[in-house]
């Protein structure tokens, strides 16, 4: 597997992520409570899940529904009464919520276009308000999968109008190949042809193995 560099979902400092990730990063979670859970207007009663410490029934049956008794968070600010609050939920390990429940940190040092597709070992939280047992924060494995702001009309157009003079080759990062095109007036109009092709079926990526926008 590939160790790459991440960019966190969160603000703060990057993180490592690959093989060299051997546990969760403690700032995303810090990040979410320090979003969520200091609205001294907002009623103790109505705070998202990250703001509650909760007994959890770590052996109930799973996708069953469960009741637990919560507590704000000794760090929380809010308003109202911070005594015990009852909240009913779906019994389900954080890590095994919905993917598209989870936030978590991007590679952005691999290939997108590999087959089969990379694979990094990211940190991940889950959603602020969904309830779950266990740990909120935890290790994930997940497909390369970035942008870098490349967008494939953009190539498409300058392969078609100005890739006699490289210009798509430059704009996609293969500067060498650029040079070339350009130098050579797009192999007498032969190799621009041929980029014009391989840019509008997305054979011809971003040099940093990124995705198109």
């Amino acid at each position: 597997m590939k160790v790459c560099s991440c960019d966190p979902f969160f603000p703060g400092p990057a993180v490592g992520c690959g093989e060299k990730l051997k546990k969760p990063d403690p700032a995303l979670l810090e990040a979410q409570k320090n979003r969520f859970c200091k609205n001294v207007l907002l009623p103790c009663s109505e705070l998202p899940a990250v703001c509650y410490e909760c007994n959890y029934n770590k052996s109930c049956e799973s996708n069953t529904n469960v009741t637990a008794d919560c507590t704000p968070l000794s760090s929380t600010l809010c308003k109202g009464s911070t005594s015990i609050f009852q909240r009913t939920f779906n019994c389900q390990f954080c890590f095994l919520t919905d993917s598209y429940l989870h936030k978590c940190t991007n590679c952005t040092n691999c290939n997108s276009l590999d087959t089969p597709r990379q694979r990094y070992r990211a940190s991940c939280v889950v959603d602020p308000y969904t309830y779950c047992v266990g740990d909120r924060s935890f290790l994930k494995m997940r497909e390369c999968s970035f942008t870098s702001g490349y967008r494939w009309r953009t190539a498409f157009v300058f392969s078609l109008i100005l890739g006699g003079f490289g210009v798509d080759r430059f704009y996609l990062g293969h500067w060498r190949e650029g040079l070339a095109k350009l130098f050579t007036f797009g192999g007498l109009g032969i190799w621009t042809l041929i980029d014009a092709v391989l840019v509008g079926v997305g054979f011809l990526t971003p040099a940093d193995g990124s995705l198109y926008d």
